[in-house]
Formats: C-alpha cells, structure tokens, sequence
C-alpha cells in the first residue's frame, strides 16, 4: 500500500504522482520507520527524552513513499540531539536551509551527504536548525539508537531540557530566505 501524501487522483497518469508538503504525513503517522533492538533502559531514556520534549525539537514528515523509495523531509532545530544511530537502508541527504555539523565539517544549504545502509552517524544542526531531505532506497527502514545506557540518555534528555524554551520560537531555517 503506498502512502503517498496528498496524491491528487484527477492529477495521477502511469508513472506520475503529485505531492504536497502541505498534508504530508508524519513519518510516525505512515510507520514507514521501526525503531529496532531496544533494551529497558533505551525504552526507559527514550520515554524520559519524549517527557523533556524530544518531539518539540523536530518536525518529520513522509512526502513520497512507495516500494523500493521514499522521500522524507525533516526540520530539525537548533541544537537537536540527534542521538548516534544506524538504519537498514541507503539514504541520501541534501540540505535544503540551515547548517549541520557531521563529523569535522559543516553543511549548509545545497550541500549533502551519502550514508549506507547500517553505517554509524549523527550529526548537529546548526544554530539556526537544519532542514533536509532524504532519500531513502526502501519505502520501510528502521532505526537503531546506539545509546543504549540510561546515562546516554540522561545527556540527550539533558541538551532537550536546555534547548527546548528556544526551540518554541524557532522558525525554520528556510521561512529566513
């Protein structure tokens, strides 16, 4: 089944479909994404990072998916924790607005990045946030936190609690242009 957000019928021909930002799904909404090999204390810094206000820090949404592709747009803001991860597909980012630190370089707008599938990374957004997409070779992929301590946990709960009051006036980067 193909969740594709706000394919238009009257618009649809063999091999075209429109989509819109606008009524885009939330990646959580379509399930495309499984979060994968958690143990109690993932479970437990998880649930503690979503109370500090995880969800308030990002924005994800599913605006094209079918078998074998999908095309995911995310906006994460300034200082996200974005916790060291893996997922069982190829993906492709390009950055559309902001700035992100991925290692020892920094990315801004029009730069992008390859990871394979089940290789290890994070990376920061900038202090004006960072949106990107991403394209994914598989409609359904997971994710896999490798903080798998509540200690980890407590420090990514941590940065939420001291990011979260600026993250409630932030505007996406790209609402700057």
């Amino acid at each position: 089944m193909t969740t594709t957000a706000a394919t238009e019928p009257s618009a649809n021909t063999a091999g075209m479909e429109i989509f819109r930002f606008a009524s885009a799904p939330t990646l959580d909404e379509t399930g495309h994404m499984e979060v994968a090999d958690l143990n109690e204390d993932m479970q437990a810094g998880i649930g503690g990072a979503l109370e500090a206000g995880f969800a308030e820090g990002n924005v994800v949404k599913t605006l094209f998916s079918r078998p074998g592709f999908s095309l995911t747009y995310a906006w994460f803001k300034s200082g996200f924790p974005l916790p060291l991860h893996t997922h069982n597909a190829d993906c492709l980012y390009y950055i559309v607005a902001g700035t992100l630190q991925l290692g020892t370089e920094k990315l801004g707008k029009g730069d992008g990045f390859f990871i394979g599938k089940d290789k290890a990374y994070r990376y920061t957004p900038g202090p004006e946030g960072v949106e990107v997409l991403e394209f994914r070779s598989e409609e359904n992929f997971d994710i896999k936190f490798l903080a798998k301590t509540l200690p980890a946990w407590a420090k990514i709960t941590d940065v939420i609690k001291e990011r979260r009051p600026a993250w409630a006036t932030e505007a996406p980067p790209s609402s700057a242009q």
